[in-house]
């Protein structure tokens, strides 16, 4: 296949090329995330893999644009930033709300009869675990409350108005988009699933992530790590190392 990608994408950044690279980690933030999070991953995983960080809109270089309120069209528009990298194997990572525009970036890249080569989903119950959650609905003072039960970032940068100002709109999106998601009955996906959990994640327990095993038609597999949501911090190398043996596994380019 001849590369059609574009150096300079929205919706892309890549942080260390690599043309040694048998295959492309495409990685999808948090709710409140943003691409730079995946800085540190790139560099652990690059040249044995080239990562592909998606940037969302509203955030950080994309702070202008309007956010995306549904995580459907968050992935229908991903999908298209990323077919033009499909010249090599393309695995998808996805942490919490990532782990859901992952997947549905991977039916929509399954449809058009070029599936990836696996899913890699994080801290996330399966499509049909369905919990009545309302945390966009809150007030700011409990959308920052709901970010310290969670633990994944300094809640003390909120105190700053402007600060405040300029994320809980971004982090309010996400919420609803992850809330309001309801997953589309279809074929499962034709490529492995590797799920990656806390085993005290306080918003997907262990039962619930073994639902993602009726999401795929060509393997599963569930790894669980000490901590809570974001045991991913704790266990960057772990995780990882567990990443890379698994793309590895199934590229056949392992030591």
């Amino acid at each position: 296949m001849t590369s059609r990608v574009q150096e300079k994408s929205a919706w892309i950044q890549r942080f260390h090329p690599s043309k040694e690279a048998g295959a492309r980690l495409v990685c999808f933030p948090h709710a409140g995330g943003a691409a730079t999070y995946f800085h540190p991953v790139s560099a652990a995983l690059s040249p044995d893999l080239e990562v592909l960080a998606v940037q969302y809109p509203g955030r950080q270089e994309r702070r202008a644009e309007p956010v995306v309120r549904s995580v459907g069209e968050l992935a229908r528009q991903a999908t298209e930033a990323i077919r033009p990298w499909a010249d090599r194997p393309l695995a998808l990572f996805g942490h919490s709300m990532g782990a859901l525009v992952a997947a549905e970036v991977a039916r929509r890249l399954a449809d058009g009869g070029t599936p990836p080569l696996t899913v890699v989903v994080s801290g996330r119950r399966s499509p049909t675990s369905f919990r009545d959650e309302n945390v966009h609905r809150r007030d700011d003072r409990g959308i920052v409350a709901e970010m310290a039960r969670l633990g994944g970032s300094d809640v003390r940068v909120f105190e700053d108005p402007e600060m405040r100002a300029l994320l809980l709109p971004v982090i309010r999106a996400d919420y609803e988009a992850v809330e309001t998601y309801r997953h589309r009955p279809g074929p499962p996906l034709p490529c492995p699933l590797l799920v990656l959990l806390g085993d005290n994640d306080p918003v997907a327990s262990v039962e619930e992530a073994r639902g993602w095993a009726e999401h795929t038609s060509a393997g599963f597999e569930l790894r669980t790590f000490p901590g809570g949501h974001f045991y991913l911090n704790h266990h960057a190398g772990a995780v990882t190392a567990a990443i890379r043996d698994h793309v590895a596994s199934l590229t056949g380019r392992q030591g």
